[in-house]
């Protein structure tokens, strides 16, 4: 039984230490925050003056801080400091598991949502909040005000549990040009739009990584399109590349400047015959030529998804062109330590 015990607590410590190696919290946000019921659009400004709302705990239902029985809508706003670190420079504000749902603002501008406000009211309290602060709109060593705009239907409300914080991804892979952020999209299918001279102007932006369910795209099941532009630096080096498009639900091809760089899965003619088992968990990695980038020019990478249930799109980083010798290393050490057993036993 001894035994049986060590190895469960060693166990649990390696599921632990596995968890933490993909995020790093960089500002924890439980504690006090900034409360009022009601709904005004004036709350999400970041010059809106919140000194005389009530504190609130996050996280913590508002019934639980005072607010029994009350459902409807109502804000939450903090102010934290974010300081001058170039290691932190793609954030993520988590807000663990909002009832029912939720708009989210950084410095007054909408970062994010989840579910749908009345009156298409659709509930997401069974969702897990995770948004992407575009780094243009944080301000280092300086105030930035974050609000979040809530509405329950019945029973708890608010921000009431969950990992409460600003995270940064922990840097497995040296990113050379980074791609996480927002990206062209667009529901339906029309190979077209995997040209490069494709004119996509008019499409809408997503957040990418992030479902597309939590941005206006809820139970939408079936194809979509993503398309990226972007430039190389001058000082690009003449090594190989892999474009690393982090984990898709369920199905993708992918193409750079209007050629075929790589897929998961297969996307059948008819799309609904899509088979798809555990696609969605593998991470996207199409190994490319140097000679395939438009040097000091627009590039463009297009990304068909086909999503046969539930959560759809590209939702989980990293993101962006890696080296061929940077994304070989990441690999064979991510080999050495494939399980549990071989963690600990070795080979």
């Amino acid at each position: 039984m001894k035994y049986v015990m060590m190895i469960l607590i060693i166990f649990a410590t390696f599921v632990q230490n596995i968890s933490g190696e993909e995020w790093q919290r960089y500002i924890n946000l439980r504690g006090a925050w900034k409360f009022m019921v009601g709904d005004d659009k004036n709350f999400a400004s970041s010059d809106y003056s919140d000194d005389n709302w009530e504190d609130i705990y996050v996280p913590s239902s508002w019934e639980d801080e005072g607010f029994y029985g009350y459902n409807g809508y109502a804000w939450y706003r903090k102010t934290v400091v974010i300081p001058q670190d170039e290691y932190a420079r793609n954030l993520y504000l988590f807000l663990g598991y909002i009832d029912d749902v939720d708009e989210v603002y950084f410095n007054g501008t909408l970062i994010g949502f989840t579910g749908t406000f009345p009156p298409g009211y659709e509930t997401a309290y069974y969702a897990k909040r995770q948004y992407y602060i575009p780094p243009d709109l944080v301000k280092r060593d300086d105030e930035n005000i974050i609000a979040v705009r809530v509405y329950d239907s019945q029973l708890s409300g608010g921000i009431v549990s969950g990992d409460i914080g600003i995270y940064i991804p922990e840097q497995k892979l040296k990113i050379e040009i980074d791609l996480v952020g927002k990206w062209k999209f667009r529901t339906g299918d029309n190979m077209e739009w995997k040209n490069e001279d494709y004119n996509d102007e008019k499409w809408r932006e997503l957040m990418v990584p992030a479902f597309w369910e939590g941005q206006g795209y809820r139970n939408y099941d079936g194809v979509a399109w993503y398309r990226k532009h972007f430039k190389t630096p001058k000082d690009l080096n003449d090594d190989k590349y892999v474009v690393v498009l982090g984990k898709i639900d369920d199905l993708d091809e992918a193409y750079l400047n209007g050629k075929r760089i790589g897929s998961t899965g297969v996307i059948r003619e008819n799309v609904q015959q899509s088979r798809f088992d555990y696609e969605y968990q593998e991470i996207r990695g199409y190994f490319i030529e140097t000679s395939l980038l438009n040097p000091d020019g627009d590039n463009v990478i297009a990304v068909r998804v086909y999503d046969g249930y539930k959560d759809g799109g590209i939702y989980e980083g990293p993101i962006g062109l890696v080296s061929r010798t940077e994304y070989t290393k990441f690999w064979k050490e991510k080999r050495r330590k494939k399980n549990f057993f071989e963690y600990f036993f070795g080979n």
